[in-house]
């Protein structure tokens, strides 16, 4: 039975990663069907007899270009694994809040959303200041764009600092001022403390944002806060960044200078270095400036996000478990209104340009692999992880990346009609396949270097189908080999000091005794 649902799961992933993108062509009766996959790979079909060739082909393409995403297959897909845990409530915002209100009584859930009306793209329950009212919460949401308030992010328990995130303000070109907005935000600020409001964008851009109703915080109205600017790319740059990058990594002439300058040219690496980069500076004003932090680029939804998970994979060694990695991603990307619908639609590979189209989630994932790399122990699962949710958030089975916010799964009736991808993944079977056997708890921040020669390609994802890994995953297995042996060894060497304390405890009794006698 395991082997058969391993077998279907590998049919019908296969299914499911192909984009709109494949052609055919004909060899006498012999015809050939090239498929590209949103997992990067590539492969050939020979199939006898052109009709057989022009049927298939058909097909392929009416399952590739779905009108609905109700005929998706996570609708259709039944489990033949028992569920022990129902993976849509192991994150509830609820379960979050009791942590913090564990170790801080400054924060309340508001549940101003929830009905959707006052930001569409945020979930019913959010965590704000607990001096903030919800009236004021929706006056603020009118001064932000989509709706989307500042609201609570992180908190560091190390020294009360906390990460906010939003979208940009709606100052426009007469630099329009929300007291409400500042109130929310000032809130969030200790007795004499100032904070950095982190804008994702480049100062120019976000100037001429001002043209079309949006801009930033006027220091005049936010005088306790400093703005710094840090531009990290979006939409058909990453996507375009990541079409040369594959077609690089394809490039079969075995040339190393061309290759080298492919890879630069697809800038790929600059756009980590970006990202990972803002990410320390969210984390160093919180833990060594002691500051206060909000977050925000334009719509919130993508960089923001980037920045504000990263952060507290640096910062929080619980967000580097497995739970709490699941739990980060369900909090900073699903819940918060991460697209995935639209910038996961078709991958490096497609005949037609997707407007909203962007690698974004998959560039925190890679940036996540560099510091893993950099940090071998530090992280409680391994690489196996981070690619098995690349193609999950392309294609899946499981209805978990499905829609491009809480509102749109709710309207989906996503939890009551598909399986959540947490109820596979969270089985003790599969999780044996994710974890790192280096992890060894590590409860202090950790700091990537973003300098050029520490961050490197990702072969995991994008060379694993152009060459063999069997090197690596024979070297991987040994690795384990040697920690189990490892751990063996250690058992006897303390099984043989404690015989040794046994034996030297006797021989000062008998000692004694010797002394003792007449």
């Amino acid at each position: 039975m395991a082997a058969f649902e391993g077998s279907q799961r590998c049919f019908f992933a296969f299914l499911l990663s192909v984009p709109t993108f494949h052609h055919y062509r004909f060899l006498g009766s012999l015809g050939s069907i090239v498929i590209k996959c949103k997992d990067l790979r590539i492969i050939q079909l020979d199939i006898p007899g052109m009709e057989e060739s022009l049927n298939i082909a058909g097909s392929i393409e009416a399952l590739s270009t779905l009108d609905s995403i109700t005929l998706m297959y996570p609708f259709f897909y039944r489990p033949m694994f028992e569920v022990t845990e129902d993976g849509w409530h192991s994150f509830l915002p609820e379960q979050e809040f009791e942590f913090l209100s564990s170790v801080t009584n400054e924060w309340r859930l508001s549940y101003v959303n929830k009905d959707f009306s006052v930001c569409p793209s945020y979930p019913p329950i959010v965590t704000v200041p607990k001096s903030i009212d919800d009236e004021t919460l929706c006056k603020v949401a009118m001064f932000r764009h989509g709706g989307r308030f500042p609201v609570l992010s992180y908190y560091h328990k190390k020294n009360g600092m906390v990460m906010m995130r939003s979208s940009q303000p709606l100052t426009g070109t007469n630099a329009r001022r929300c007291k409400e907005d500042e109130k929310l935000i000032n809130a969030t600020l200790r007795a004499g403390k100032r904070g950095y409001i982190i804008d994702t964008r480049s100062l120019t851009i976000a100037q001429q944002a001002r043209a079309k109703g949006g801009g930033f915080e006027q220091e005049a109205h936010y005088p306790q806060w400093r703005r710094i600017h840090k531009s990290i790319e979006r939409y058909n740059i990453l996507q375009e960044s990541l079409i040369k990058l594959v077609e690089a990594c394809n490039d079969q002439s075995h040339n190393m200078d061309r290759w080298l300058s492919k890879l630069e040219a697809s800038n790929w690496l600059t756009h980590v270095k970006e990202i990972l980069t803002t990410a320390c500076l969210a984390a160093q004003c919180i833990d060594r400036e002691g500051a206060s932090v909000l977050v925000h680029g334009t719509e919130g939804t993508d960089s923001t996000l980037q920045v504000t998970s990263l952060a507290q994979i640096i910062l929080d060694p619980r967000c580097r478990t497995i739970h709490g990695f699941e739990a980060l991603i369900e909090r900073e990307w699903l819940q918060a209104g991460h697209p995935f619908q639209l910038r996961c639609a078709q991958s490096a590979y497609s005949n037609s340009k997707q407007k909203w189209e962007a690698p974004v989630f998959l560039l925190f994932l890679d940036c996540i692999w560099q510091i893993l790399r950099q940090f071998p122990c530090s992280f409680e699962f391994n690489y196996h992880f981070l690619i098995m949710l690349f193609e999950h958030s392309y294609a899946s089975q499981f209805g978990t990346f499905l829609g491009s916010n809480e509102n749109e799964r709710c309207k989906l009736k996503l939890p009551q009609k598909t399986m959540s991808l947490w109820s596979w993944v969270n089985r003790p079977e599969e999780l044996n396949r994710f974890k790192n056997p280096l992890f060894e708890a590590n409860s202090l921040v950790i700091w990537p270097s973003v300098a050029p020669q520490s961050l490197q390609l990702w072969e995991g994802v994008f060379l694993r189908w152009n060459r063999s890994s069997r090197f690596l995953d024979e070297s991987y297995e040994e690795m384990i080999n040697i920690i189990k042996y490892n751990k063996e060894l250690q058992v006897k060497v303390n099984m043989l000091r404690r015989q040794l304390a046994e034996l030297e405890t006797d021989d000062s009794t008998q000692d004694d005794d010797m002394l003792e006698s007449p």
